[in-house]
């Protein structure tokens, strides 16, 4: 099945790709090769910005330029295709042993998979790189030649196209393959001195007037450049101050990174190595452009944590940032900007200097600390599907897990909720739907609140700060505050607003609806975002942010509802139980009076919470576990139990309830 999987994502990548209008496919392989192309031209390779290999891939490239457009098209691609499939064999087949059977079956498909996800491979793909190449000759160098010439033909024939890749050559040196990194340091030497001289005007401009390529291709200091060159320029510095620092950072990366990269080789873990002296490479290197960024990648293979439940952290770390853009892994907040636009360079820079990778002489190596359960709780109905996986876990859950997650989660329902558009007839139909079922309910009382509030003018301030600020603070404050004193309560509380805002957004996708504000005709002022001028469709701006018919149901007060329940059930004090049902009361007042939702929106919110708690109930059955009592047979033990590196006095026949037992885990 898996490698069925392999199969459609090739298939999807060469319809992606070949499927583009021709001046949009292959960009970069069309600039080089193509009838206008800089290799066509008399004259230098760089002349213009359009060319950023070598003059040695220059070189190489050349002979193509007497091929069909679009059959090179098609082959380029299904050759890059191949190059994916063989890079995920070799780094299968390469994974530090022993490994169980399993493990080898699964390796390679799964290999391949995750590279055809990557983003590095899906540029390549679309703009018509070479950078996969060299990543898979320096994987063939270090695992599947034999003989230190070969090995060392292959890493120097990938750094003459990318010469950063040179680092290899002293990796093979620091873990004692000397003949291996002199051949790889002579056969670049070689390579580059066949381009100088079948090109000198270009090796010169490349090697010298452009310092190994640094000022080609797009701006430096663009985000597509991942870096240390590129974050420098971002942040503000340039000239001599920036080049110093530069050199500076590089070389202490340079010497750590090769000494842990050695370290791990020497350990057995050659293939953690290759990653770490590649991810050296990407922070180093003057340019870092996103298709050169397949090393990060390769360090998924490095295993990090005593736990078992942190054993994940690292490879879904590395996955996401792989695989999905920086936007959707941070929330658009300009104090987070430097990470985000940085995030593939801080991975990069974290595999070669500061995760903590495990020797595998390490106890944990194979056997990390189990994740201890307690008994699961039966269901209402035990013919539900997903009853027998679904397990009451009362340990606190990874923190770096559950804000990828939140923030994954969030992002994906951004994008859903923008796509679930639909035309202004019909959001303007079912406006006037809801507010003839108002009128006949006798409920209509959003008009009147409205224009009350907008004739006083702090309380029209207060619900409008209300309306923009709360909506996210108070229910990211309560998780918080679940996750640090409640773990088991946090764990119940987020399944019960995942489910609700899952819900919603069946509703937005199948009744868009139009907000009181923006219903023309009936006088309604929005006081969040101003007049809105109802002869524009797309009401100015506003329309590119947030899909504005997604109104049924009202998450704004839908997430305060869910607030106020968890705060009355969990707080101790009843003065924060008053607190609690505050804030849905404020908000329900917030969107009424700001003309941003309908009373029969909150009504919808108010039923989709009530069936996220449901669903959970049904799931994971009733918050509180029933008491967990120590087995009768159970004799009991000299001395105080080790787990997790803790010391716990010997069980005792008590019952313990959920609460007692939240901080420790039960055994």
């Amino acid at each position: 099945m898996l490698w069925l999987v392999v199969a459609a994502l090739a298939v999807r990548q060469m319809a992606v790709v070949l499927r583009q209008p021709p001046g949009e496919r292959l960009t970069d392989l069309e600039t080089w090769i193509g009838e206008n192309g800089v290799l066509h031209v008399t004259g230098s390779l760089y002349d213009s910005d359009r060319f950023t290999g070598t003059p040695f891939a220059g070189l190489v490239l050349k002979p193509l330029t007497r091929t069909a457009e679009q059959s090179l098209g098609v082959a380029w691609t299904f050759g890059s295709l191949l190059l994916v499939a063989a890079l995920g064999v070799v780094a299968a087949r390469a994974l530090p042993g022993p490994v169980s059977r399993r493990t080898a079956l699964l390796a390679a498909p799964v290999a391949i998979s995750l590279l055809m996800l990557s983003l590095p491979v899906r540029n390549a793909l679309h703009l018509g790189q070479t950078s996969i190449l060299p990543v898979l000759l320096v994987l063939l160098g270090c695992f599947a030649v034999r003989g230190g010439r070969a090995s060392g033909i292959l890493i120097g024939l990938a750094a003459a196209l990318q010469p950063t890749v040179l680092l290899f050559a002293v990796l093979l040196r620091l873990t004692g393959r000397r003949q291996a990194a002199l051949t790889g340091a002579a056969a670049f030497a070689a390579c580059t001195a066949l381009a100088w001289a079948a090109m000198p005007g270009d090796s010169w401009t490349y090697w010298v007037h452009h310092v190994a390529g640094t000022g080609l291709g797009g701006n430096a200091d663009s985000l597509a450049n991942q870096s240390l060159h590129g974050a420098l320029l971002r942040s503000g510095l340039t000239g001599p101050l920036e080049i110093a620092l530069f050199v500076v950072l590089a070389a202490a990366v340079c010497f750590f990174g090769l000494r842990r990269a050695a370290r791990y080789a020497g350990d057995g873990q050659l293939l953690l190595a290759v990653a770490v002296t590649g991810c050296v490479a990407v922070a180093v290197s003057p340019v870092a452009w996103q298709h050169q960024l397949l090393w990060v990648l390769l360090a998924v293979v490095g295993r990090v944590g005593k736990r078992a439940s942190d054993r994940l952290v690292w490879p879904v770390v590395v996955v996401l940032v792989l695989t999905l853009p920086g936007n959707m892994l941070l929330p658009n907040t300009e104090a987070l900007f430097p990470v985000r636009d940085n995030v593939l360079l801080i991975a990069a820079l974290a595999a070669a200097c500061a995760v903590p990778f495990l020797p595998r002489t390490s106890e944990y190596w194979q056997h990390p600390i189990p994740t201890d359960y307690a008994a699961p709780v039966p269901a209402r109905w035990s013919r539900v599907p997903l009853l027998p996986f679904w397990r009451r876990v009362l340990s606190r859950p990874n923190l770096l897990l559950e804000l990828l997650l939140i923030r994954v989660v969030y992002s994906a329902y951004a994008h859903v909720r923008l796509a679930a558009t639909a035309g202004r007839a019909t959001a303007e139909h079912h406006g006037r739907q809801i507010h003839s079922i108002e009128q006949w309910l006798h409920i209509d009382i959003e008009h009147r609140i409205n224009h009350a509030v907008v004739d006083i003018g702090w309380l029209r301030g207060f619900f409008d700060y209300y309306y923009s600020t709360f909506h996210f603070v108070v229910p990211l404050a309560i998780l918080g505050v679940l996750y640090v004193r409640r773990p088991a309560d946090y764990r119940w509380a987020r399944s019960t607003i995942g489910f609700a805002t899952l819900l919603a957004l069946v509703g937005f996708w199948l009744y868009p609806l139009a907000p009181p504000r923006l219903m023309p005709g009936l006088g309604f002022v929005d006081t969040v975002y101003g007049v809105q001028d109802f002869a524009k469709p797309d009401y100015g701006s506003l329309t590119a942010m947030t899909n504005q018919y997604a109104a049924m149901p009202s998450l704004h007060f839908g997430w305060s509802l869910w607030c106020g329940v968890v705060v009355v059930a969990l707080a101790p004090k009843v003065w924060m139980k008053a607190l609690g049902l505050l804030h849905p009361l404020f908000t329900v007042s917030a969107i009424v009076a700001t003309a941003n939702h309908w009373v029969l929106d909150a009504v919808g919110g108010a039923v989709v919470v009530t069936l996220g708690f449901g669903l959970t109930h049904l799931l994971a059955g009733p918050r509180r576990p029933p008491p967990v009592t120590a087995p009768a047979a159970a004799e009991p033990q000299d001395g105080p139990e080790q787990r997790d590196g803790l010391e716990r006095p010997t069980p005792v026949p008590e019952p313990r309830t959920t609460d007692e037992a939240l901080g420790s885990k039960q055994l």
